[in-house]
């Protein structure tokens, strides 16, 4: 009696652990994972998977954890460059008297210089997928293209004339250009982006909204960031951030909301009845005191909370790891409960929940007829030793360096300190001669 056929794949990747963040949340010892066309095709127990599939390549990868790429819910991606120039100050004068300054003065090319060094420091600690927003978006897809990453970009605006966007009929036809232009790339998609209800009037919220509807993309925006956020639109308005987009019509499930710090009871069952995802910045909120995201008080309503950086401005890292161990700990103080914004419920934040943040919702997992966006841990770090809770490990114990493999659509694009799409030195070698250009600048 012959043999029964096998399946056949491109690769098959065998670890110590998988976890998989799959509908069950399977957390598998001794697992593997089937790869096609860039795709998982079939996860399971190694010695079922073995028996079951023929593979191209095979990738072994003993002492290791496999889990799906994080994806970075929120995140000014070129803002790396400004990383340390402006620390221990309160938002406000943060952003109006460093931030833009310097911002105003920044060429495209160094742009796509700091879009590409954040995609280094991101493939480097785990993360595969971005929401971005800033300027010249277009230049940071190209980025996104060199490096193997996932990003939506978003070409931000403001509500006053800039050099960027004279009038807010510049940004739209700015966003319908950049969505023209990368319509063939599988990695990279577009999202419509206002900076904030207190720096967009109303009017040109709705306009923007209108056109993201138009051309089916995402809509984000950063909003109740903080108490003095609150205050100012109070002021200009007679209404709370919330309040405000209520108002307009502009909360629904096409909406990704970044911060909401300083929101109350009512406006998060708000929240959750029109099923606005919210993307938490813990590392953020921190640095500039803007407060504590009621986290668990949010998922307890039902709202998608998934998880960001903010730029590396504002954070210093755009490190997922560092974000979810401080997501967990601020949930639990905010909380006043040492159960609330448990590791698992952090890992969704990371993986799947961001992925809807991004609207990209098959991210953020290893199951069949998801992307194979994967990445692999060392094991044999100190700090992940022993390992009774791999969940628990990822959030609590991980920095982030222990990331030794990172592959995007099938394809390793960073392994063992090495990135297979781009010369690191070479990259170094650029930022230093733009940091002697911002040195300059500030002086």
């Amino acid at each position: 009696m012959s043999k029964p056929m096998k399946n056949k794949c491109d690769l098959l990747l065998h670890a110590d652990v998988v976890v998989t963040q799959d509908g069950k949340r399977r957390v598998l010892r001794h697992g593997s994972v089937a790869v096609a066309d860039g795709v998982v095709v079939a996860v399971g127990a190694s010695s079922e998977l073995r028996q079951a599939w023929e593979a191209r390549d095979k990738m072994d990868l003993p002492g290791k954890l496999l889990m799906p790429g994080l994806v970075n819910g929120h995140c000014h991606a070129p803002m790396v460059l400004l990383r340390g120039i402006a620390d221990d100050l309160p938002l406000m004068e943060w952003l109006e008297d460093n931030i833009w300054p310097i911002e105003h003065q920044l060429t495209e090319e160094i742009i796509e210089l700091g879009a590409r060094l954040a995609c280094a420091e991101m493939l480097a600690t785990g993360t595969t997928a971005f929401l971005d927003g800033y300027i010249h978006e277009e230049v940071v897809g190209r980025a996104v293209q060199q490096s193997g990453m996932r990003a939506v970009l978003g070409e931000g605006f403001f509500g006053f004339p800039s050099p960027m966007f004279p009038t807010p009929q510049h940004c739209w036809d700015s966003i319908r250009d950049i969505d023209g232009q990368f319509a063939g790339e599988p990695r990279v998609r577009s999202a419509v982006t206002p900076h904030a209800v207190f720096t967009v009037p109303p009017e040109h919220l709705t306009a923007s909204y209108e056109l993201a509807e138009e051309l089916g993309m995402p809509w984000q925006v950063h909003l109740a960031e903080s108490p003095v956020e609150t205050a100012v639109c109070m002021e200009k308005y007679g209404k709370r951030p919330v309040e405000l987009l209520d108002s307009l019509g502009l909360l629904s499930s096409r909406v990704t909301l970044h911060h909401c710090v300083d929101v109350n009871d009512g406006e998060i069952a708000l929240l959750a009845e029109k099923q606005a995802r919210v993307v938490h910045n813990p590392a953020s909120n921190f640095k500039l005191n803007s407060g504590m995201c009621p986290v668990q008080k949010m998922l307890d309503a039902g709202v998608v909370v998934g998880l960001g950086t903010d730029g590396a401005a504002s954070n210093n890292q755009l490190n997922m790891f560092r974000d979810m161990g401080l997501a967990a700990l601020m949930g639990k103080v905010r909380a006043d409960d040492a159960s609330a914004v448990s590791a698992s419920s952090v890992l969704d934040m990371a993986t799947r929940n961001s992925a809807q943040c991004l609207h990209w919702p098959e991210l953020g997992r290893i199951e069949a007829g998801c992307p194979a966006d994967i990445i692999a841990l060392d094991l044999d770090a100190p700090n992940l030793q022993p390992l009774f809770n791999p969940v628990s490990q990822l959030v609590y114990a991980t920095s982030g360096h222990e990331v030794c493999m990172t592959m995007v659509a099938g394809k390793v694009v960073y392994r063992d300190g090495k990135y297979t799409e781009f010369d690191r030195n070479e990259l170094f070698e650029e930022v230093r001669r733009v940091q002697s250009w911002i040195e300059e600048r500030r002086s």
